[in-house]
């Protein structure tokens, strides 16, 4: 009786609602309470209620290789193929903060390093929840990143929180989308408190922002989005503002923009490197590297430069 007690009052209206979805139910007499119940109120004409989130996930052992609880980034060592296929199952995400959020540093070249995710404005003490189901593979300090949370989701993807200012998950441990993980901050090397968010796959840090919409609607951009590696380049952003975005849903399409003739720009008088890499949204870095120039080159009337 205090098994159906539990089963009605906290599983089934988080089913129903919608608010939540058990990522891993290995529980036996759990399953069987399911179907008992299944049985109890009789045939619903929905196979679905209870089976489609368990056995979808209980289908793929995320943790089953490259499982490094010990680091933050870790090396896959196999080869990648672009574009990168990311599929996801649904077609919106939980905010990872309760306010609304705002973003202070973008994807992109910060400072002469790469910035490879986004800092989100928040309040030391705040409260970040998981984006995603998935399963802590990383919540320890870091240097760098200060206390430091990684969640692996079931379509490859990870999310990297950051500069915590305490957290309340360990690893291993399953989560289901919206949980409650720990509290932002500034530990680390952190100007202020913030989320530092990151989102890899395979290991390639991926543009969060070429993935998700982080506006009040908390949408996916698309349920398959096909990555170039400009969206995984960091030198080819800047971190001030966001980059013109081209989502591709297809892996013709991505496939296609690979081979757009490059953009060139032909060198004026009074132009500089850095002004030309201002006006068109790429870091100086990236455009030396592509052009095979140095930062102190000196620039001719007429000279013709890739820029993209």
């Amino acid at each position: 009786m205090k098994s159906f007690f539990y089963l009605i009052t906290f599983c089934l209206p988080s089913i129903f609602l919608g608010q939540t979805k058990p990522t891993i139910i290995t529980n036996p007499n759990l399953v069987n309470l399911i179907e008992e119940y299944k049985a109890l109120i009789g045939d619903t004409n929905d196979e679905t209620l209870f089976t489609d989130s368990l056995e979808e996930n209980q289908e793929a052992d995320i943790t089953s290789e490259f499982w490094d609880t010990s680091k933050i980034k870790i090396e896959y060592n196999t080869p990648v193929n672009f574009p990168l296929n990311i599929h996801f199952k649904d077609s919106s995400y939980v905010s990872p903060i309760s306010r609304d959020k705002v973003i202070t540093s973008r994807y992109g070249w910060r400072k002469g390093r790469a910035h490879k995710g986004i800092d989100i404005d928040l309040v030391t003490g705040d409260s970040l929840y998981a984006m995603f189901d998935g399963v802590v593979r990383f919540a320890n300090y870091s240097s760098g990143h200060g206390n430091t949370i990684v969640i692996r989701h079931f379509n490859g993807l990870e999310t990297v929180y950051a500069h915590l200012s305490g957290f309340d998950v360990k690893e291993n441990d399953s989560l289901v989308a919206g949980a409650y993980i720990g509290k932002g901050g500034a530990t680390g090397n952190a100007r202020g408190s913030h989320l530092h968010l990151e989102m890899y796959y395979k290991g390639i840090p991926v543009n969060p922002e070429y993935l998700l919409s982080f506006d009040e609607h908390n949408e996916v951009r698309a349920q398959d989005i096909w990555v170039t590696k400009t969206w995984t380049r960091p030198e080819l952003h800047n971190s001030k503002r966001q980059s013109e975005l081209e989502i591709f849903s297809s892996e013709e399409e991505a496939v296609a923009s690979s081979l757009k003739p490059k953009r060139v720009y032909v060198v004026k008088k009074g132009d500089t490197l850095s002004g030309i890499s201002s006006r068109n949204n790429l870091s100086m870095t990236a455009l030396c590297k592509t052009n095979q120039i140095s930062k102190n080159s000196t620039l001719r009337i007429g000279q013709k430069l890739i820029i993209n």
